[in-house]
């Protein structure tokens, strides 16, 4: 009899333990699971924002101090040191010789502790009438909410040849 009732409370102290451990582990209802989640949720309602017709999407997603890469062997290819920077060198000058912005649609996004990946296509029109597409990889590196560094993969050679088809508006 005895050995009977030290296997149930055994199984009793069991079953306390999973449970509590499970309750202490489960995020607050309505809150991300994790880092990585919270992430992929930052950078997928900055996604959504854009699409939907926002204009602050790199202001939003991006810390002050952002060291963005474009990968590549295209003119624009390089390194910018901080938001304002890489919006001055890469984003204004290209946004200009548009008539209609570039509208994400994603394809995917990952997440990975600190880092969210974001594939997604581009599409637009230059100013000569002529569409712009392109396909997107983006990997952020997350800090606080924001991305601080961002490599980012593109085909060069339609962005550069909006670049270099039209000329940017007189200031």
């Amino acid at each position: 009899m005895a050995t009977l009732l030290n296997r149930a409370l055994a199984s009793c102290v069991y079953a306390i333990i999973v449970t509590a451990s499970t309750l202490t582990t489960a995020a607050p209802c309505g809150q991300a699971k994790s880092v990585p989640e919270a992430n992929k949720l930052i950078v997928t309602d900055a996604f959504d924002r854009w699409a939907a017709g926002g204009t602050t999407f790199f202001n939003d997603l991006l810390h002050e101090d952002v060291v963005w890469r474009i990968k590549g062997s295209g003119p624009s290819a390089g390194e910018f040191r901080g938001r304002d920077v890489f919006l001055d060198r890469a984003v204004r000058p290209f946004a200009s010789r548009l008539s209609t912005p570039v509208r994400p649609t994603i394809v995917r996004i990952f997440a990975d502790g600190d880092h969210v990946i974001a594939h997604w296509e581009g599409s637009g029109v230059a100013r000569d009438g002529r569409p712009y597409a392109n396909s997107y990889a983006w990997i952020l590196l997350m800090q606080d909410g924001r991305a601080a560094e961002v490599t980012a993969y593109l085909d060069l050679a339609p962005y550069d040849d909006v670049l270099r088809r039209i000329p940017a508006p007189a200031q």
